[in-house]
């Protein structure tokens, strides 16, 4: 009888427990953690024993530093295109391309299907000049296949001493028609702002990347144009970001701030806390808002779109010109030690001031206006955009392609740059959104 009794409360104090755990939600968190923990701790288990089962057994002594990095890069490859490990070499290299100087053939790339895309050629470099087109595919580096190569090692083929070569195989168009490319390598020294005036009355100013000298260029070109232009004559400026991959987030916040005097330029939304933060402009619109028309197109990303997305958001800026890439995602790059490298990770989106996140859709221009694109181009001229890419962070249902890219190397053929012109001397008003097709004069409404 005693023996039943006692197996009785046994039982009830099975249930009392199993009842505690079920109404007390912290407990269901810890116990969630521990499971989470033990999963995390059995998947390194499973690694561990991998790396040693290859570091015994494989007919070859491995290499165990490229192992690990190979993993590392499997890991951050598998989250989205723009994550990825940096060795300490590419590390540094980065770091000097951020100042505005770096070795190599001068082109901005990207990793699709296994094979090196090109996003875009920066101005006046070896890659410019050889003819390096936003679009092309780069097959293979001095007769070696990119397949299987690492977005990290296919530049490290590309860079090199100044005055050596390096020869690319391209593909290029629908058919993918494939041509080798001799290029000689050079010191790249990158100015990434330009400025000239369009006749005498108009500001243009040339964005080719965002690194550190970025701000400064801008507001060193509006100064000489407030300089150099009677206040009465001028007309406004034309800021172009076409073709410009991006570059550093608080350069494109400089940029915007100098063409506004309050408001939200951009925010970010991460994971965690930290990583959502709201940018706002200091008072101080140093262009004195004169009126602006920025030029954007398939090949204008990341950085390129918060500046858009900013001042035509705040109505400071008519956008015209071809829809953007739609790079809307924020990398931090967190160094690993000295000499280790670092990782560059996706930690946030970030969102224009009217809370609208363009990844994965870009920028829709107020006006489109279409280049007229040379037959041996026609076919060739249009990017995917970042809704292409393999393991892109995902936005809902109503994600756009790429559009054209194409900026013929004549101002005077120079459709989107015509219209701009015409815009800021009131030959135009851009008030309404409107298409002017391949082969049609700039329709812009009266």
């Amino acid at each position: 009888m005693m023996r039943k009794v006692s197996l009785v409360l046994i039982g009830a104090a099975f249930g009392a427990a199993a009842s505690f755990v079920a109404t007390n939600p912290a407990l269901v968190l810890l116990e969630s953690a521990r499971a989470a923990a033990s999963d995390t701790y059995r998947n390194l288990n499973l690694f561990g024993d991998v790396f040693e089962k290859i570091r015994s057994d494989y007919v070859e002594k491995p290499d165990e530093q490229k192992l690990v990095e190979s993993a590392i890069n499997g890991m951050l490859g598998s989250l989205d295109p723009h994550s990825s490990y940096m060795d300490a070499k590419s590390f540094r290299d980065m770091q000097v391309q951020t100042r505005g100087e770096f070795g190599g053939l001068g082109i901005e790339v990207t990793q699709e299907e296994g094979l090196i895309k090109v996003v875009t050629p920066i101005d006046d470099t070896p890659a410019s000049r050889a003819g390096i087109r936003s679009g092309d595919i780069i097959a293979a580096i001095d007769d070696e296949n990119v397949q299987g190569m690492t977005l990290n090692q296919a530049v490290d083929k590309m860079r090199g001493a100044p005055n050596t070569t390096v020869t690319l195989k391209i593909l290029r168009g629908p058919n993918r028609d494939a041509q080798d490319i001799k290029i000689t390598r050079a010191v790249i020294q990158i100015k990434s702002v330009r400025d000239r005036l369009e006749g005498d009355d108009i500001g243009y100013i040339r964005i080719t990347q965002f690194n550190e000298q970025t701000a400064d260029g801008v507001r060193a070109a509006i100064q000489k144009f407030l300089t150099e232009v009677p206040a009465a004559k001028f007309k406004g400026y034309i800021l172009d970001l076409r073709n410009n991959p991006g570059g550093l987030l608080d350069q494109s916040i400089a940029v915007s701030n100098a063409f506004l005097d309050r408001g939200e330029i951009v925010s970010t939304r991460g994971r965690n806390a930290e990583e959502t933060m709201r940018y706002n402009a200091r008072p101080g619109d140093i262009s004195k808002g004169k009126p602006l028309v920025i030029l954007i197109n398939g090949g204008s990303a990341s950085a390129s779109e918060i500046v858009a997305g900013a001042l035509q958001d705040h109505k400071r800026a008519t956008i015209l010109g071809t829809r953007s890439f739609g790079k809307g995602s924020v990398q931090t790059i967190i160094p690993l030690g000295q000499n280790s490298g670092a990782v560059r990770l996706t930690t946030a989106r970030y969102y224009t001031p009217a809370g609208r996140s363009i990844q994965a859709k870009g920028i829709e221009p107020d006006i489109i206006v279409l280049q007229d694109v040379p037959d041996e181009f026609k076919g060739k001229d249009d990017t995917k955009g970042e809704a292409s890419l393999k393991g892109h962070l995902k936005n809902g249902d109503d994600e756009k392609g790429g559009s054209q890219a194409y900026v013929p190397p004549n101002v005077k053929d120079d459709k989107q740059l015509i219209a701009a012109t015409e815009i800021l001397r009131g030959v135009y008003k851009a008030s309404n959104k409107v298409t002017t097709a391949p082969g049609e004069p700039a329709k812009l409404p009266n």
